[in-house]
């Protein structure tokens, strides 16, 4: 196809790929601080967070995402979207008691 890259996939599936990963992330780094800080205040939550954060782009490069053409709009994207999902997720959980 014309428009793919020479990776192989498209700015779309790029995209898709980079959201998707963000998002599970984030939900997972939830349930991660749920499980491991014993209260929203202590820092075992944020460290999941941030590891959560570090381990997407040793992901995206298996995946076939050249992460050094990643610009720092990218990189802010995906620390963003993680944070959120995190920060949604894990204070549903910490509301309903789970």
């Amino acid at each position: 196809m014309a428009t793919e890259t020479a990776d192989g996939m498209s700015s779309h599936m790029r995209g898709l790929t980079v959201t998707t990963l963000t998002a599970v992330a984030g939900i997972a780094a939830a349930f991660g601080s749920n499980a491991l800080a014993a209260a929203p205040d202590d820092p075992q939550g944020m460290l999941v967070l941030a590891v959560a954060i570090a381990a997407q782009f040793p992901i995206l490069r298996v995946i076939g995402i050249d992460t050094d053409d990643l610009s720092a709009k990218d990189v802010l994207y995906i620390g963003f979207m993680t944070f959120s999902l995190w920060f949604v997720s894990w204070g549903i959980l910490l509301t309903t008691g789970a």
